[in-house]
């Protein structure tokens, strides 16, 4: 599945850090985590990622029946897109942030601190980004409504056991997941390297078109460097391997947009 440079095609880049695999369509990330026969999926990206992702589990060896669990790092759009047809014709739970949980069943009607109408005319460079998301079905993603609620704190009873990071401010339950033993921080949109909304790259957090209370968003980031991960997979925008001290570093520096 090679990814192209306008970032519509899917791509799965195998073992970024061992059992944890990147499957990248329209400039979004998923993650699918691998402990022994099971699966556990870190965000469900777009309705028509369902394809590749098919393709995806053929590619390292497992069938859809492997997948034991969906975790989403926060409710919206970009990250629920197959959650409701997963857990409908596969029956896997799907989990979430209690906070979080309207906005699963709800994903269009999120907080955010500024119109993102303004974007695309301030940051011309975001439009191939936005416009490949709509391609991939942004616009007709399905709410999950049975869902089961994440922990504030603790780990998972999933395959790759994450724990759970709660880091607030892009959304009110937004949740991270550390996998320690690998030393992975999954950080969702709490910290990406990519902003679909400004085309910026490096560690930052996302644009208030998308983002409900950026200081608060900016206090989480300490959360993300405790773990002291030695890798981080955004839900945008390539692997961060220089650690997560270095990437929230970055990040504050960067600030709000």
């Amino acid at each position: 599945m090679p990814a192209t440079r306008s970032g519509r095609s899917a791509g799965l880049t195998r073992n970024v850090v061992s059992g944890v695999h990147r499957l990248e369509h329209a400039y979004v990330n998923c993650y699918l985590v691998e402990e022994g026969s099971g699966i556990t999926i870190v965000d469900a990206a777009f309705p028509s990622t369902w394809r590749h992702l098919m393709t995806a589990l053929e590619a390292i060896g497992h069938q859809p029946g492997d997948i034991e669990a969906i975790l989403l790092t926060h409710g919206h759009f970009d990250h629920v897109g197959f959650a409701a047809r997963a857990a409908q014709e596969l029956s896997v739970p799907v989990w979430v942030h209690p906070s979080d949980g309207q906005l699963a069943a709800h994903p269009y009607r999120y907080a955010r601190e500024r119109t993102p109408f303004g974007y695309p005319f301030r940051y011309p460079a975001a439009i191939p980004v936005l416009g490949a998301m709509a391609a991939a079905g942004a616009l007709t993603v399905k709410g999950v409504d049975a869902v089961r609620e994440l922990p504030a704190s603790g780990t998972v009873d999933v395959p790759g056991r994450p724990r759970v990071v709660f880091s607030p401010g892009h959304t009110f339950g937004h949740c991270a997941f550390h996998l320690q033993e690998q030393g992975v921080l999954l950080s969702g949109d709490a910290l990406v390297t990519l902003d679909p909304y400004t085309a910026t790259r490096g560690p930052q957090i996302i644009a208030g078109a998308a983002t409900a209370d950026s200081p608060m968003a900016l206090e989480s980031l300490r959360a993300l460097a405790d773990t002291d991960a030695d890798a981080v997979l955004p839900g945008h925008g390539p692997p961060w391997m220089a650690g997560a001290r270095s990437a929230v570093a970055q990040a504050i520096v960067a600030g709000a947009s």
